[in-house]
């Protein structure tokens, strides 16, 4: 690769303000051409700017909503993206690069990264590609991020926020055609992650939440983005391609690590070509 550029959102979790001169650096150390950018306000904008110069690879320091963003502005035939981790739960990172730190992923992909294409899925017109929560287990995000800070009073906030709006409307959905089915939560796993779906396998992977409870319901909260719930008792598991999801209400979510909230009926499909990643070898 000649040019690569490079976007460090310093303001992302865990990115730093020393991020751009460490990036130089490694791109000094290994011999390859490009510029770092720090975005300001509009950091869209800059993504836009970045991937219409058609550099060879575009490589993030930043959040899971800044890497989801630029793999679905780049789209299928846009330049690469390495989604480095900067943010909280770097989902898309990890889910790539491991437990490397941004700056072991940047010198591993710029020695031995090659360009690969990447499946996801789709909900209401939003890109995703690693998972999506639907439902009230969603609304237990913020309640999860306040506990992994050490910060308890925030928890218990969030959690008694999140427990008021829990169970106040069930989901309806149909996968694929199949008959119209109830739950309180539904989650899709892109062919990325899944443990139950193979690479290069053209569907999502769908598990029904069902807690009885609202402890049920926090327990999946915290455990639904890391796949942990898929041999409990409440989870109903199956595969999709194409789908429907409608509720009374709004319907909250969360895509990539990223919450969202989505209107009351929306469409699922899987997408077979989502954008190229910048990938290690196995």
């Amino acid at each position: 690769m000649q040019r690569i550029e490079i976007i460090a959102n310093v303001a992302a979790g865990s990115v730093g303000t020393d991020a751009p001169a460490i990036a130089e650096r490694i791109l000094a150390d290994h011999g390859v051409a490009g510029s770092v950018h720090v975005p300001g306000d509009d950091l869209l904008a800059c993504l836009r700017e970045v991937i219409d110069s058609g550099p060879d690879a575009i490589y993030l320091i930043a959040g899971d909503g800044t890497a989801r963003a630029a793999a679905e502005l780049s789209g299928p035939d846009g330049p690469p993206i390495a989604p480095l981790p900067g943010g909280t739960m770097n989902m898309l990172p990890r889910a790539f690069y491991g437990d490397r730190s941004w700056p072991e992923a940047m010198a591993a992909c710029l020695a031995e990264g090659t360009p690969r294409m990447v499946s996801g899925g789709e909900v209401d017109g939003h890109l995703f590609f690693v998972a999506a929560i639907l439902g009230s287990p969603a609304l237990w995000a913020d309640a999860r991020e306040a506990a992994r800070a050490g910060k308890l009073g925030l928890t218990l906030q969030r959690a008694q926020r999140a427990f008021r709006r829990a169970f106040s409307g069930r989901l309806r959905f149909s996968l694929d055609g199949r008959p119209r089915q109830k739950t309180e939560a539904l989650t899709l796993m892109c062919p990325l992650v899944s443990l139950g779906l193979d690479e290069d396998e053209r569907a999502l992977e769908a598990a029904a939440l069902d807690p009885a409870n609202a402890i049920e319901a926090f327990r999946l909260g915290f455990s639904a983005l890391t796949g942990d719930w898929r041999d409990d008792p409440s989870v109903r598991v199956e595969r999709c391609r194409v789908g429907r999801v409608w509720a009374a209400g709004q319907i909250p979510a969360i895509l990539d690590g990223e919450p969202i909230r989505l209107p009351s009926e929306v469409q699922i499909r899987f997408r077979p070509r989502a954008f190229r990643a910048v990938s290690l070898p196995a």
